[in-house]
Formats: C-alpha cells, structure tokens, sequence
C-alpha cells in the first residue's frame, strides 16, 4: 500500500466514526427542548433534561476530537498527493 492509500484509509475510518458519533448526538439531541415551563409537580421532565444536557456534554469533546483528525487527515492526504504529482513531473 502507498502513503496515500494509507492515509485515505484512515481518513475514512476517521470519518465514519465522526458520522457515527454525529448521527447519535442527534439522536440525543432530538429529546432536548428549548424552553421548559415546570409546575413542582412536573419536576422530572427537568431531570431528564438534565440528562440529556449531561449527555450532550459527554459527547462534545468525541465531536470535537473526530473533527479535526478528519479535517487533518483530508489535509496530510491531499498534501502526499500533491507531492507524489510534483515528484512524478519531475521525473517524467
């Protein structure tokens, strides 16, 4: 396997798992209402709030994370591509 085809691999494997995690805060995401009126007597409706809210900031930092490795690993790809076309030219 070149360098290229390696770092394309990752790049995917990367990217999938930043889907994944995507689709799933969504998933969580969609129980999260915006505004919440509560009688005393509605008082777990807040909690499940709460942890949806806790959820939600559990997942950030995988989001975050799988992010920007995607983002970098697109860029070293395209970066070896360009060097393997430049270093075919020169040779050819």
């Amino acid at each position: 396997m070149s360098m290229l085809e390696i770092a394309l691999t990752a790049w995917g494997a990367v990217t999938i798992a930043f889907a994944g995690v995507l689709i799933y805060r969504f998933l969580i995401a969609m129980r999260e209402e915006d505004t919440l009126i509560l009688s005393a007597a509605e008082s777990k409706l807040a909690e499940e709030q709460q942890v949806v809210l806790h959820r939600l900031s559990k997942i950030r930092p995988y989001v975050l994370g799988l992010g920007w490795l995607s983002a970098a690993l697109l860029a070293v790809s395209i970066a070896i591509w360009v060097f393997e076309k430049l270093k075919q030219t020169e040779l050819g």
